[in-house]
């Protein structure tokens, strides 16, 4: 008979909130811990730009949610902390919270920054010393993972134990933070089923909608409903994939081998609208701050990027995109940011630019796609030449003059090198000082 898995899905509690406030206190033992007071991590409360990206229980009272926008929050919490993301920090206690998972498990499969799936099936024997009659195996060995988490690094976790990723997933989404919840087949009925069917994993909001439209409110709704009948509401493989997981099935296996990336990004809310009037003063360092970090992690990674894209959202929420393919694949600092230049300037300017359409921007972002090792490289400059004709009085983005591939290339590893032994503020172009967050 083959032995049923155990696998723990273990998420830290408001992460970037949790390692930022870590990080204050311990800088200042005496200052105030932002997981007890309404706080927040994103945006700017004096543009009021931004999006919340981490909250804070007591500003989760106030019906502060993850996603929406700085305004919007500080309208429901005028009181509300916010405070700059640091990915530095978080970055440091996400490698010391994974590094504490490995003790413990033979397979680990890091999902995000701030959560990881434990495949801890056939662990028993190993761990059976640490189980009491009040906490038996695998709680007891849960208690000790999260215990050591919090005691040794200053945050909480949430441990969710089940036989699959899925279960073991949904449990640890229980009652937060710091706690450990089961979620056993037999168990599904009891504490599944009763939940909206929103809370599924996996469960998108527009699929949520399209059930609860046709009365699935609840996933054990879903559950007692026929395959074929969900199929035909949501075509076969959505219909299949909300009935198996309705019912707590899950084939998904946790693997410990990492995926090469597929691409890198970075993106950052404006300070300001960018119009046509300070789109050369406020738009070049954005573009140069973010061709920086895309290419500092392109160079870390030892990969070389063949399509860069750039994106835009517009002061309507809507988002924008262009993208071209090199004719060489880049990791470049300065290719980048040129590819960038000339794709924004295309996308803004012009007859049919954003701009003529009177759209102002409040995001940019610059993609690196199609990834190689540099095996197909053939070491010839790049060339991009820009095909719109400015329709707009506007001024456009122009290139600085250039300095040899050579010599930027050493500047680039000169970089690299400082920044990684001194840290990534150790040194700064004078563009970044601006809009660096």
């Amino acid at each position: 008979m083959e032995e049923q898995g155990l696998i723990f899905h273990i998420d830290v509690n408001s992460a970037f909130l949790s390692w930022t406030a870590v990080k204050r206190l311990q800088e200042d033992p005496l200052s105030v811990d932002l997981r007890t007071i309404p706080s927040a991590v994103g945006g700017d409360r004096k543009t009021r730009h931004g999006i919340i990206t981490a909250k804070s229980i007591p500003a989760r009272k106030y019906g502060v949610t993850t996603g929406e926008p700085v305004v919007k929050a500080l309208q429901k919490c005028p009181n509300l902390v916010l405070v700059e993301g640091d990915f530095e920090t978080y970055r440091k206690y996400s490698h010391a919270f994974i590094e504490i998972l490995h003790r413990y498990a033979p397979v680990v499969e890091q999902v995000s920054i701030d959560e990881a799936f434990l495949d801890l099936t056939g662990t028993e024997n190993m761990y059976a010393q640490l189980a009491t009659p009040s906490q038996p195996f695998p709680i007891c060995l849960a208690e000790k993972i999260k215990d050591e988490i919090r005691d040794t690094l200053g945050f909480t976790v949430n441990v969710g134990i089940s036989t699959n990723k899925l279960l073991a997933k949904m449990a640890s989404d229980f009652t937060k933070p710091d706690r450990i919840h089961t979620l056993y087949p037999e168990e599904v009925p009891q504490k599944m089923w009763p939940l909206e069917i929103g809370e599924l994993y996996g469960c998108g909001r527009a699929t949520a909608q399209r059930l609860k439209s046709l009365g699935i409110r609840t996933i054990g709704d879903a559950a007692q409903m026929k395959e074929e009948t969900l199929q035909s509401m949501l075509g076969e493989k959505g219909g299949t994939y909300i009935f198996q997981s309705a019912n707590g099935i899950s084939t998904s296996k946790v693997s410990g081998e990492t995926e090469e990336a597929k691409g890198y990004s970075n993106e950052t809310t404006t300070t300001q609208d960018i119009t046509t009037e300070n789109y050369v003063a406020e738009a070049t360092p954005i573009l140069r701050l973010l061709s920086e970090k895309v290419a500092e992690r392109l160079r870390r990674d030892g990969v070389y990027a063949q399509t860069v894209g750039v994106s835009v959202k517009t002061d309507d929420f809507k988002r924008h995109s262009r993208q071209t393919t090199l004719k060489e694949s880049v990791n470049r600092t300065d290719l980048i940011f040129h590819t960038s230049v000339e794709l924004l300037n295309q996308m803004m300017l012009g007859a049919d630019g954003l701009f003529m359409k009177g759209s102002h921007i409040r995001l940019i972002g610059i993609s690196a796609t199609n990834l190689d090792h540099g095996e197909y490289r053939q070491m010839s400059l790049f060339d991009l030449p820009s095909k719109q004709k400015t329709a707009l009085p506007v001024r456009k983005m122009t290139l600085e003059k250039a300095i040899s591939p050579e010599k930027e290339q050493r500047l680039d590893a000169m970089t690299d090198k400082i920044r990684s032994e001194f840290g990534k503020k150790a040194i700064q172009r004078g563009s970044e000082l601006k809009h660096q967050k």
